[in-house]
């Protein structure tokens, strides 16, 4: 199978168009002479029923994709600002939807700083596109492994498989 991807750009605040409940903002950077600050979040902008329990960062070497995968429970609440490039692939696992058949990217990172919030059963997945290490910033609806790190983690690796249907693609 092979999927149809649409690109979104990342220009203000919207609602991705055909994937209920993601949403991509424009990452506000306020600049002055000592240098800058990244709104990473704000509880009076974030989706409504996100309820944010913790953060976390990864660094992705240039040419690495991490993912994709999906959670059950857990909602993710993306920060991409560099200081290298991200594509972000995203596909609707949710019942009635076109599962793989469709996906959406979203170029991201230094040159469009972006939050993405990306509700449970949207399989998801970035790749840094860029020539440097990059940071990812990670707001989380559930604790890693859950209260004292004793459950089984939230996620399904579609990448671990190499018959899913969910890859990105290759360039």
């Amino acid at each position: 199978m092979s999927t149809v991807w649409q690109q979104v750009e990342v220009r203000g605040t919207a609602d991705v168009p055909g994937l209920p409940g993601v949403r991509v903002e424009a990452l506000p950077v306020f600049r002055d002479p000592r240098g800058s600050l990244h709104e990473l979040f704000r509880v009076d902008e974030i989706p409504a029923g996100f309820k944010p329990l913790m953060a976390c960062s990864s660094w992705s070497s240039p040419g690495v994709t991490r993912g994709p995968h999906q959670h059950v429970g857990q909602d993710d609440y993306f920060t991409f600002a560099g200081p290298s490039e991200f594509n972000v692939y995203l596909w609707d696992d949710r019942p009635g939807s076109a599962r793989a058949a469709r996906g959406w990217v979203i170029k991201t990172g230094e040159s469009a700083p972006s939050r993405i919030h990306v509700p449970r059963g949207v399989v998801h997945a970035y790749r840094n596109t860029g020539s440097v290490s990059g940071l990812v910033v990670t707001v989380t609806s559930l604790l890693f492994k859950g209260e004292g790190r004793r459950e089984p983690v939230d996620e399904i690796r579609h990448e671990l498989n190499p018959d899913s249907p969910y890859k990105p693609p290759e360039s």
